[in-house]
């Protein structure tokens, strides 16, 4: 009986990694493979192998595009319900900035003949399709998930699946909230949706909830690596990954400071593996940091992490930059014609200002990170320790702490043209 558990458990990792890439290169192979499991039976896992969407698949989707083929489909998620839950700090409410950004992530899809963009709600209802399937497959919805769930024990039970505990904490989601969630995998699965986004904005637990937390910035959740969808997903995650951090700064919270994360048990990425698709839950920052709390810049770092984000889909494709503009931020370019310091009212001139240093190399300052010092449209310390530096770089004297003309002369040299 000793003998029989580790042949299974070898078969078990030849499988894993080999039926893959059969697939793939290979795909009648397939038919093969599912006689040769329904021969073996219960006693090797089926099911986190054969339903992910692959990398070449989704490229291979992509070029095809242009020949009048299927358009790559992509479902945004604003994250929580349309009339409540998520996070609040002072008069945000997340749910609300999760529907705006996920707005402006598809305006820029749109503009791009290869994407097909569904957006699951906006900030009074659900979209009519995935409300029609919440009213009309409830039960079906219930089925799915207890059969899902039955096979992921069945797996963990006969040692081919190791459940993962050892991750950050989530809040658990209200049940019909969940009930839904899982839904939406389904209906993902079922209306050929080929990558899920699902938009979030972090809080951390305090004694005063009216001040800011202690931890900041952003981080990518995707499914745990024995998920049928979690190579696919990492492949897009990192290169939305690549383009956030540029500007951004990485979340520090323990254990989520990697910034990409392998998590079992959000739903929103395929709990009990029940994602065809790859599926990424982006937290882009903690609700009370500042630039998402001033009025004055919001919109404007909501639209750039939206940008961000489509260029990193477009990395993953190969396509890179197909924007007409002169650089890979929408806060630049800029012309500076005021002279900018401590007491400048302009936020978004100070914001660019900031972009502009860190694409210098100079904002952050010495031994500061973007945690630290994130791009908030204020004039601080950051901003003039970053200053100094670049100016003593352009060789620019007597505008100590402040943009005089000398350094707008520079910065617009740099920074002001639509065409480098």
């Amino acid at each position: 009986m000793k003998h029989y558990k580790y042949s299974i458990i070898a078969f078990s990792a030849v499988i894993l990694l080999g039926v893959p890439w059969l697939i793939n290169t290979y795909p009648r192979s397939i038919l093969y493979i599912d006689q040769a499991f329904k021969y073996v039976g219960n006693n090797i896992a089926t099911v986190f192998l054969n339903k992910s969407i692959t990398v070449t698949q989704l490229h291979d989707k992509y070029n095809a595009v242009s020949n009048g083929n299927p358009k790559v489909r992509i479902l945004l998620v604003p994250g929580h319900e349309p009339n409540f839950g998520g996070t609040e700090y002072q008069n945000l409410k997340e749910r609300d900035m999760n529907v705006d950004l996920a707005l402006y992530l598809k305006d820029f899809f749109k503009m791009n003949n290869h994407y097909d963009i569904v957006v699951s709600r906006n900030k009074t209802g659900w979209n009519a399709d995935l409300q029609r399937y919440f009213d009309g497959h409830w039960n079906e919805i219930m089925s799915f998930i207890k059969a899902n769930k039955g096979e992921m024990l069945r797996q963990v039970n006969n040692g081919t699946v190791m459940k993962v505990r050892d991750g950050v904490m989530h809040n658990t989601a209200p049940q019909n909230v969940g009930i839904r969630l899982f839904g939406i995998n389904k209906w993902v699965n079922e209306n050929n949706i080929d990558i899920a986004i699902h938009i979030h904005f972090n809080d951390y637990p305090r004694k005063n909830i009216g001040t800011p937390g202690k931890y900041s910035g952003f981080a990518i959740y995707v499914p745990e690596k024995q998920f049928s969808n979690s190579t696919t997903t990492r492949e897009v995650a990192n290169a939305v990954f690549r383009r956030l951090a540029k500007y951004n700064a990485i979340s520090d919270l323990p254990k989520e400071d990697s910034g990409v994360i392998e998590e079992q048990n959000l739903i929103a990425i395929g709990s009990y593996n029940t994602l065809d698709a790859p599926s990424m839950l982006i937290e882009y920052g903690y609700i009370y940091e500042t630039q998402f709390n001033d009025p004055d810049i919001r919109e404007s770092i909501l639209k750039d992490l939206a940008f961000q984000t489509y260029l990193g889909i477009q990395d993953f494709f190969g396509s890179g930059n197909d924007v007409s503009l002169a650089y890979d931020t929408l806060v630049l370019p800029h012309l500076w014609n005021e002279n900018l310091n401590k007491n400048s009212t302009d936020k978004n001139a100070v914001l660019a200002l900031q972009t502009a240093l860190l694409l210098e190399g100079t904002y952050p300052g010495m031994g500061k990170s973007k945690n630290d010092c994130p791009r908030t449209g204020r004039f601080g310390p950051c901003t003039q320790d970053a200053l100094s530096t670049f100016q003593n770089k352009y060789k620019i004297k007597n505008e100590r702490n402040i943009v005089g003309d000398e350094t707008k002369k520079v910065l617009n040299r740099l920074y002001s043209l639509q065409i480098r």
